[in-house]
C-alpha cells in the first residue's frame, strides 16, 4: 500500500498566523507529519488538517489539489470528496 502524502501541496508561504496558506498547517505540524510511518497515523492527520482548514476558512482550492496528489501516487482517502474515496 502506497504511503499517504503529506497535506502540504507545495506553496509553503507562511502567512496566516504562522499557518501555511497552501495547506493551513504550521511549521511544526509539517514536521510532525514527516515522523508519522502507519498510515492510519498519516490519515488522522490529514483529517485533522481538514478540520483545521474548515474553521480557518479560505482553502477551498486545498482540497482538490492534494487529491490530484493522491491520485498520482494512488493513495485513496475517504476524507476526500465530501467521503467518498478519492
Amino acid at each position: 500500500m502506497p504511503k499517504v502524502p503529506s497535506p502540504c501541496i507545495g506553496v509553503c508561504k507562511f502567512k496566516r498566523e504562522g499557518h501555511c496558506i497552501g495547506c493551513s498547517m504550521t511549521k511544526d505540524q509539517k514536521s510532525a507529519f514527516k515522523s508519522f510511518k502507519k498510515n492510519a497515523h498519516r490519515e488522522a492527520f490529514v483529517e485533522l488538517v481538514v478540520a483545521q482548514q474548515s474553521c480557518m476558512g479560505r482553502y477551498k482550492h486545498w482540497e482538490t489539489a492534494y487529491a490530484k496528489r493522491c491520485g498520482k501516487k494512488k493513495v485513496k482517502l475517504e476524507i476526500l470528496n465530501g467521503g467518498k474515496a478519492a
